[in-house]
């Protein structure tokens, strides 16, 4: 069997292709480069956008908001990831907190979990009551309605990851030192419940998927295949225009007043060069 056939029976069966680190570097630095002019349309024009990601733990979230954002102004992309609320927030309407980091003009607002908390992690882990799960399923899409109406463009995305995948994950934060800070009581107290996740999702789905607010699902197994995708996709539902860039010429140095301005330094507090 020659690769070329080797390959088509590959496909075939339903396998899918190895994505290389040199091609994923590839495809993710022309994204990036799309990224760009879709700040520069943004600011332009002063369009205001929200981007929320939800999905199960160790889904891949933090990955591609990473990937979004690291090209890109802070000022323009700005992440939202809250703690548990507060005292006074407890106290106040539940959108309320969100609502306070709303997008400006010539802003993107990322949301890392958002308040769709109230309709998966909150009545799974006890934290509401389904009285109240239930009436933020019923007044979410009005909320959602009003918000396009205003202007606000909203991109929802949920990542799926497989049992399987997930519990890789997460057991891999446990022992790599870099991932650890990641863990937290919650991530072992909802381990355990999958399908009482899997039923929160439906029902949320079920009742928020609107065509002025849908949900994009992406399949998260692979995570560099589901930057690239979700990223791709993203570019490909916000119609922004590429904005001609205006860059003034570098002038030349003034030489007139040039002193050993590295000498000057020699005396101060540096730090040691171990590498």
């Amino acid at each position: 069997m020659s690769k070329k056939d080797g390959k088509k029976g590959k496909e075939e069966e339903g396998e899918k292709e190895v994505l290389s680190e040199k091609r994923y570097e590839k495809e993710l630095k022309k994204l990036h480069c799309e990224l760009v002019k879709l700040q520069r349309w943004v600011v332009a024009e002063g369009k205001r956008i929200i981007i929320v990601f939800e999905g199960r733990d160790a889904a891949g979230k933090g990955g591609v908001i990473k990937r979004i954002t690291e090209q890109v102004s802070p000022r323009v992309f700005r992440v939202i990831a809250l703690p548990a609320p507060n005292e006074i927030e407890r106290t106040q309407l539940y959108m309320q907190r969100y609502i306070s980091h709303f997008p400006s003009a010539g802003q993107i607002v990322i949301f890392d979990r958002s308040w769709y908390n109230r309709a998966g992690v909150e009545p799974v882990m006890g934290f509401c009551t389904r009285e109240e799960t239930f009436r933020f399923l019923q007044q979410t899409p009005m909320f959602e309605q009003a918000m396009a109406e205003s202007g606000v463009q909203l991109i929802k995305y949920w990542f799926d990851v497989s049992m399987d995948v997930q519990e890789r994950r997460l057991k891999a934060r446990v022992t790599d030192p870099r991932k650890t800070w990641k863990l937290s009581p919650m991530d072992f107290a909802s381990f355990t419940r999958w399908y009482d996740y899997s039923r929160a999702r439906d029902e949320m789905l079920m009742a928020t998927d609107r065509d002025f607010a849908p949900w994009y699902i992406v399949k998260a197994d692979d995570k560099k295949k589901a930057r690239l995708n979700c990223i791709s996709h993203l570019l490909s539902v916000i119609d922004y225009k590429d904005v001609p860039l205006d860059l003034e010429e570098f002038g030349e140095r003034d030489m007139s007043d040039a002193y050993d301005d590295e000498a000057s330094l020699k005396d101060r507090r540096l730090i040691p060069e171990r590498f």
